[in-house]
C-alpha cells in the first residue's frame, strides 16, 4: 500500500506533533498540547466529520508548524474551513480589528471571519461552511478581557444553535493559573471583553473554561439550546502553577501587542490603563510592561514602590509610542519589573498603579465612555479609586464574589 503526498505529509505532521525523535525534536519532558494528543490518537475525535478550525498563529505544533497545514495534509481529517478571531487567522490586525474573509493560500481553504459575530449570525456562518464540528485551538493569556475566550464562548453558543459539536484542544495558561484573582464581572457590564461572571484573572485553561461555560452559562432557561456537544482534549505534562517558560513549547505572540510571556504576566493588571488617558505601552517594544503619559514624572514610580506590593518593583521609565495613545510624544511613567512570579498578583499591581497614578499626576482621567467599567466588570473599582480608596480596600470589595467564583471554578479544573 502506498501513501499519497498528502498522506505522507499528514503522517509526518502527526509524528512531529506526537513528539517524534530526531534532529530538532522537542526535548523530553515538555508539555504536550491538546493538538499533539489528538494527533497521537490518530485524530479519532474527528473521524467521519467535516471539520472547521478556529485558530490563529498560535495554533502550532511543538516544532512550529501550523495545525491547519498539518490537518489539511492528513487524509484522516476532513478539514473544510478555517475561522479567524480578533486580529485574524494570520494575526495581522490590531486590537478591535480582523482580517475579513479570504482563502488561505497555503491550503486553499476558505477562511471565515468570526470577529464581531455571535448568536444566530455566527451559527449561520458555521452552517454555510458545511461543517459538523468546530475545533478551537488558540493560546490564551489568562485575563477575562482577552477576547479569545469569548470567541470560544460565542462559538460554543453558535454551535449549539446550529447543531454542531465543539472540540477544544488545550494549551497552557502562560501565567501559572494557581488561583483566580480580581473582581468578578457583573452581568449589566457584559461585553466582548467579558460575556459572563468570571474573575478578571480566571486562573483556568481554555478547555477548563469551555467546561465551565457549558456547565454554568450554556444551560437552563437563559439558553435553552445548550449545552453544546463538547469534547475537550487535555494537555499532558502541564501542572497548575507552571509558567510558560517551563513548558518547553515555542511562544508565538497571540496578538500584535503580546510579544512575550512577560507581557502576558503583566497584562491582567496593566491592561486596565486602556480605560484611562495614559498609554498602556502600545506602540512600544514592551507593551503592558510600561505605562505612562506626557507630564508624568518620577513621583509615580516612587508612590507605586511605596505600596510594597509583593513580587514587583516599579522603575521610573520614559518611552515614545509609535502608535495608539500619545503616539510620537515622550511619555513618563513606570516599568514593571517582576522579580518573584509566584508572589506577584497582576490585578493588585494594576489597581495599585491606578490608585497612585490618580494621586500623583494631576492630569489623570478615565476614558469618557467609562471603558474601565467594562474591563473591571462593574463601576465599583472606578468609584473606589475616585473616592481615594487604597489597594486593600478595593480588593476587599471584590473578595466575596471572587470566593464564590473560586468555588465554582474548582468543579471544572482538569489539572492539579
Amino acid at each position: 500500500m502506498t501513501l499519497s503526498r498528502r498522506g505522507v505529509l499528514g503522517l509526518a505532521g502527526a509524528m512531529g506533533a506526537a513528539g517524534a525523535v530526531g534532529a530538532g525534536a522537542p526535548r523530553a519532558g515538555r508539555v504536550r498540547t491538546g493538538f499533539e494528543r489528538l494527533a497521537a490518537d490518530g485524530y479519532a475525535e474527528l473521524a467521519g466529520q467535516k471539520v472547521g478550525v478556529v485558530t490563529n498563529p498560535t495554533g502550532i505544533t511543538a516544532d512550529a508548524r501550523h495545525l491547519v497545514d498539518v490537518l489539511h495534509a492528513d487524509e484522516r481529517v476532513d478539514l473544510v474551513a478555517v475561522f479567524g478571531p480578533e486580529h485574524g487567522f494570520r494575526g495581522t490586525a490590531q486590537a478591535g480589528g480582523s482580517e475579513g474573509a479570504s482563502r488561505d493560500p497555503a491550503t486553499g481553504l476558505p477562511v471565515y471571519d468570526t470577529y464581531d459575530k455571535s448568536g444566530q449570525r455566527l451559527a449561520d456562518v458555521f452552517t454555510a461552511a458545511g461543517i459538523d464540528t468546530v475545533v478551537f485551538d488558540i493560546q490564551d493569556v489568562g485575563a477575562r478581557f482577552y477576547t479569545y475566550i469569548w470567541t470560544l464562548y460565542d462559538c460554543m453558543r453558535a454551535a449549539a444553535l446550529a447543531g454542531k459539536a465543539v472540540v477544544v484542544l488545550d494549551r497552557p495558561n502562560p501565567v501559572g493559573a494557581r488561583r483566580a484573582a480580581g473582581p468578578v464581572l457583573e452581568r449589566p457590564y457584559a461585553s466582548f471583553v467579558g460575556r459572563e461572571p468570571i474573575a478578571l484573572a480566571h486562573g483556568m485553561t481554555a478547555a477548563e473554561l469551555a467546561r465551565l461555560f457549558n456547565g454554568e452559562f450554556l444551560t437552563g432557561g437563559s439558553f435553552p439550546e445548550g449545552p453544546v456537544r463538547l469534547r475537550t482534549v487535555a494537555m499532558s505534562g502541564w501542572r497548575r502553577g507552571s509558567f510558560f517558560g517551563e513548558t518547553g513549547l515555542p511562544w508565538v505572540p497571540p496578538s500584535p501587542n503580546m510579544p512575550t510571556p512577560d507581557t502576558a504576566l503583566a497584562y491582567a493588571g496593566t491592561c486596565l490603563f486602556e480605560g484611562t488617558n495614559l498609554s498602556e505601552g502600545r506602540g512600544t517594544t514592551t507593551p503592558f510592561e510600561v505605562v505612562g503619559a506626557e507630564g508624568v514624572d518620577r513621583r509615580w514610580a516612587e508612590a507605586a514602590n511605596a505600596l510594597e506590593l509583593p513580587g514587583v518593583w516599579f522603575r521610573e521609565a520614559y518611552f515614545t509610542p509609535t502608535f495608539s495613545k500619545h503616539a510620537g510624544k515622550v511619555c513618563g511613567g513606570v516599568r514593571l519589573i517582576v522579580h518573584d512570579r509566584e508572589a506577584f498578583d497582576p490585578v493588585r499591581a494594576g489597581i495599585g498603579l491606578l490608585v497612585t497614578a490618580r494621586r500623583s499626576w494631576s492630569g489623570f482621567a478615565w476614558r469618557t465612555d467609562h471603558w474601565i467599567d467594562k474591563l473591571t466588570g462593574a463601576d465599583r473599582v472606578r468609584k473606589l479609586v475616585d473616592a481615594g480608596a487604597g489597594v486593600e480596600e478595593i480588593a476587599g470589595d471584590w473578595a466575596a464574589g471572587l470566593a464564590r467564583f473560586g468555588a465554582v471554578r474548582g468543579e471544572y479544573l482538569l489539572y492539579g
